[in-house]
């Protein structure tokens, strides 16, 4: 846990320890709960404010975090999209591939959560990179098609055609092997789950109806 004061670099949710990387994403989606929540994820402040944390922050924090308690998961997911700092986010995957190697502790799962836009992003084909360290791939899809997309993710200028290339993004993680590949849609948002559950099994990936987040239980 953290407190208002200091924002938290990983925080508990279940059984995983997350990573806020950065506050920084190309979309700014209509149900995106930081805005809702004042960039607070159930008592943790995920609000880095322009500072982003440097690799060895990360793995320190990571350290101290993963001795309290048991985990199955260690996933990059804050209130940002994690493949806008791509160095960072191989070089700690990589760290926690090798303590898993050693078994410093107990068998985990390395996943990362994504708008699917990080070739995009970084100017290149990402996906091989993120094959060596990464276990599981959780795609944000949401629409069924560009217009869907574009109205419920509302991307900036640069990225307005980015529909296909998260479709291509999905594909590409299925065609390199993860071990699961998840293409994510949020429920009561207008559109038909059943659409984006076709698209997401016509790519390969397998299809996941988040809830719609609001006020914090």
């Amino acid at each position: 846990m953290s407190n208002s004061s200091s924002p938290a670099l990983v925080y508990r949710f279940g059984n995983g320890v997350y990573i806020n990387l950065t506050n920084r994403c190309p979309n700014l989606c209509a149900f995106c709960i930081k805005t809702k929540w004042h960039m607070d994820f159930h008592g943790n402040n995920l609000n880095l404010e322009g500072w982003e944390p440097s690799a060895g922050e990360v793995i320190a924090a990571l350290e101290k975090e993963l001795k309290k308690a048991p985990f199955t998961q260690v996933v990059f997911c804050g209130y940002g999209e994690p493949t806008m700092r791509l160095e960072v986010l191989l070089f700690v995957a990589q760290t926690l591939k090798g303590w898993r190697a050693q078994a410093k502790y107990p068998p985990f799962t390395i996943r990362l959560n994504t708008n699917g836009l990080g070739n995009r992003i970084n100017h290149k084909d990402i996906v091989p990179l993120l094959a060596r360290v990464i276990d599981e791939v959780n795609v944000s899809l949401n629409a069924p098609d560009e217009t869907s997309w574009q109205r419920l993710v509302r991307p900036i200028h640069e990225f307005q055609d980015g529909y296909e290339d998260v479709r291509e993004f999905i594909r590409a993680c299925v065609q390199a092997g993860f071990q699961k590949v998840v293409a994510s849609c949020v429920d009561k948002t207008g559109v038909d789950p059943e659409a984006v559950r076709h698209i997401a099994e016509e790519d390969g990936a397998v299809f996941y109806l988040r809830s719609f987040l609001d006020a914090q239980e």
